[in-house]
């Protein structure tokens, strides 16, 4: 038995050695072939581009196409172009491609290496959770997508795209944990604590898709918001066509901005990243749960491929503590959660 492991211990030994030698043989080749530092310079010059373009994304025109907006809400996307630069660059043996490489990998560390860590600390002391859903006008089990988002423990849910024939349903099912609930247009609001002056907001559309509540917590009176901005498309004869989500976000940050009550939360679609430049009548003035306190991206929508965060929960004057995606429902969104302390 124990020449048996010598013999194997052995074996292992001269595999490890004759691979050791031909990355050195590797190496080598590359220092005394000449051509490395001329070849694959457009391949540096492309991964120097796509490190500008993150860097200088809110100086990318919105005049055609709302390029600019298009191309912040999949901003953290354009990281997987590493990997596949990296690939080329070995292969095409190019030592100026691999150091131009780490103009993107700095650069896309800098903008999001702060969203992969876990950042919650949340005691499960105190505080308040929230969640909001939505809960797609087509869903086909409203009682158990309502029980589902009711699951995550929150004191305060908000659902978004209800529809008339929809609402006793998530009525029915949410009536037991939530004695206090309000339904303005195809937005909604349950909470455990009592609500006070709710009412629609105005959102420059004609009908009603915002609402406002005073949440009247242990802790204190907290203003609370559910939004559901228009929808945007990708067109190709139009390009990013977001006109009426731009014009309600600058409305719905006017009505948060005016708010009187110093503790504003804001849960909802925004069909919007806070990436998104024309979402900053709202996202200047708050925080988002995810980027102060979350775990990874948190992306959203659409459920089944989660390609980018367009639900929001934000606040201003309470502090992000955790936040966290839910399990799928039968939407084509997933329900998100977050917990704030006063």
């Amino acid at each position: 038995m124990r020449q048996a492991y010598i013999t194997e211990s052995g074996h292992d030994a001269e595999q490890g050695g004759r691979s050791g030698s031909r990355v050195r043989a590797a190496f080598g080749r590359w220092r005394r072939d000449p051509g490395i530092w001329r070849r694959g310079m457009v391949l540096a010059a492309f991964s120097v581009l796509v490190g500008l373009l993150m860097i200088f994304h809110a100086q990318i025109p919105n005049r055609v196409g709302n390029l600019g907006s298009l191309t912040e809400t999949f901003l953290p996307w354009l990281g997987l172009l590493v990997p596949v630069l990296l690939v080329l660059a070995l292969l095409r043996r190019s030592a100026t491609a691999l150091i131009a490489l780490l103009v993107p990998v700095v650069v896309w560390l800098n903008l999001f290496g702060g969203l992969v860590t876990d950042k919650s600390e949340d005691t499960g002391e105190g505080g308040l959770t929230v969640a909001t859903h939505n809960v797609n006008a087509d869903n086909s089990d409203p009682e158990g997508t309502a029980r589902q988002v009711a699951e995550s423990g929150a004191e305060v849910v908000a659902l978004e795209e209800l529809t008339a024939d929809a609402v006793p349903a998530y009525e029915k099912a949410l009536a037991s944990a939530y004695p206090h609930h309000s339904v303005v247009g195809t937005v909604g609001l349950w909470s455990k604590y009592p609500m006070s002056g709710t009412g629609a907001v105005d959102i420059r559309l004609g009908w009603e898709r915002a609402m406002r509540s005073t949440v009247a917590t242990p802790s204190g009176d907290v203003a609370v918001y559910v939004a559901h901005l228009p929808s945007v498309r990708v067109k190709m004869n139009s390009g990013f066509t977001a006109s009426q989500r731009d014009e309600s976000a600058d409305a719905l940050g006017a009505a948060i901005a005016r708010d009187e009550v110093p503790r504003v939360v804001l849960l909802g679609d925004l069909n919007g990243t806070m990436n998104d430049r024309s979402l900053n009548a709202v996202t200047a003035q708050m925080r988002s749960t995810q980027g102060a306190a979350g775990d990874g991206f948190g992306f959203s929508w659409p459920a089944s491929f989660p390609m980018a965060r367009i639900d929001q929960i934000m606040v201003k004057g309470v502090e992000p503590v955790s936040s966290w995606t839910l399990p799928r429902t039968a939407s084509d969104h997933l329900p998100i959660a977050a917990r704030v302390t006063f």
